[in-house]
């Protein structure tokens, strides 16, 4: 399955604690940053909302229809002083935010989460998850948290700490919160990611020296059992998670020695992608193409500009085709599907403002070029 661009196709302040929101500033002078996880998502009431950070908080763009190119934003979302921020989308919908907090020295002191139940609603007042560790100099040690949001709606929240393992704490439908769980593991490597299937199952995958450590849950809302270690050396970017058969996760990424992109199934042999390099992790979606189940993947290259792909859903061996799209990105970049399956990508221009790019009416996956939001 072809990629192509609307253009050209190739081979290959500290804040406060509650959800305060200000509106109508203007997202040209803010310097913003992507979040982990899928930056853009879909509402239940089939509006798309687009997350990211700036030192004024959390900003966010909303979809005024669940079609068009309108939207709404950014409104600035207060937040804590924190160094990382993730997203993640449970099946109910709600959105929820898991927070490095940072003190004023920038050295970590807990995560932190809030939420977002409804598309352009309040965010929560940000609550703290804590830390695994007690004493000061190994609670400042821990990693950027993972999140994933189970069937039931539990979220769970991973950690690298002080040791070089992974901590988990998980809270329950009711709001209360277990224990910290060490997990075990050693040299876990920033980068790591939580993906829950869609019987609600979790797992967790972690880059290590030479090596991505996995855990998955054996039943929804269990603990999570640690699986043999994938022979993968993932780079600095990072690696995605992305379900492509019940309860069965495909995971990307680009080698650190190489920056070649590659696709792994637990089980499976690994496979290389081609169109590398990437800086920062890649995007992934499934979606419809000509009434295909297709995998789109997104990157950004060094020099900044977004490479597409898509490929029937596990059949990557069969041949990725990479397009350079007309489109270039300060960040890298984030897929979601709208509320009529179309692939729209979101990213942030030279100028930083942010483009949203959505799939044109043809035949395989073409790219109109990108809009101003």
């Amino acid at each position: 399955m072809g990629a192509r661009s609307g253009r050209t196709a190739r081979r290959s302040r500290p804040a406060g604690e509650g959800g305060t929101r200000v509106t109508g500033t203007h997202v040209a002078g803010l310097r913003t940053s992507v979040l982990d996880g899928p930056w853009i998502v879909l509402g239940k009431d089939g509006r798309l909302t687009v997350f990211a950070r700036a030192a004024e908080g959390l900003l966010r763009w909303t979809q005024r229809a669940p079609t068009g190119d309108r939207w709404a934003g950014p409104d600035v979302i207060v937040t804590p002083r924190l160094s990382h921020l993730t997203v993640v989308q449970g099946a109910d919908g709600f959105v929820r935010f898991i927070g490095r907090r940072v003190s004023a020295e920038g050295h970590a002191t807990g995560v932190v989460h809030a939420s977002q139940y409804q598309t352009g609603r309040p965010v929560t007042e940000w609550k703290p998850v804590g830390n695994p560790h007690k004493d000061a100099a190994s609670a400042r040690r821990i990693g950027v948290p993972a999140a994933a949001v189970s069937g039931s709606g539990s979220v769970h929240v991973l950690v690298a700490n002080a040791g070089g393992g992974v901590s988990m704490r998980s809270e329950d439908t009711k709001g209360a919160w277990a224990p910290w769980r060490d997990l075990q593991g050693s040299d876990a490597y920033e980068g790591a990611v939580a993906t829950a299937t869609v019987s609600g199952l979790v797992e967790y995958l972690a880059p290590g020296e030479g090596v991505a450590m996995r855990w998955q849950q054996e039943k929804p809302d269990g603990g999570l059992a640690r699986c043999p270690d994938l022979p993968v050396s993932v780079g600095a970017g990072g690696v995605t998670g992305l379900e492509t058969a019940p309860d069965r996760v495909t995971y990307y990424w680009a080698d650190s020695a190489t920056g070649g992109l590659f696709a792994h199934r637990p089980g499976a042999w690994v496979i290389p992608l081609g169109g590398g390099p990437a800086e920062g992790r890649i995007a992934a979606s499934r979606a419809w193409l000509d009434g295909y189940d297709c995998t789109v993947l997104a990157h950004r290259a060094p020099g900044g500009d977004i490479m597409l792909a898509a490929c029937g859903t596990e059949n990557e061996d069969g041949g990725v085709w990479w397009a350079r799209t007309a489109e270039r990105s300060t960040r890298p970049p984030a897929l979601a599907c709208d509320a009529e399956g179309r692939v729209v990508m979101a990213l942030f221009g030279e100028d930083g403002a942010l483009r949203i790019a959505s799939q044109a009416p043809e035949s395989g996956l073409a790219m109109a070029p990108s809009v101003p939001v």
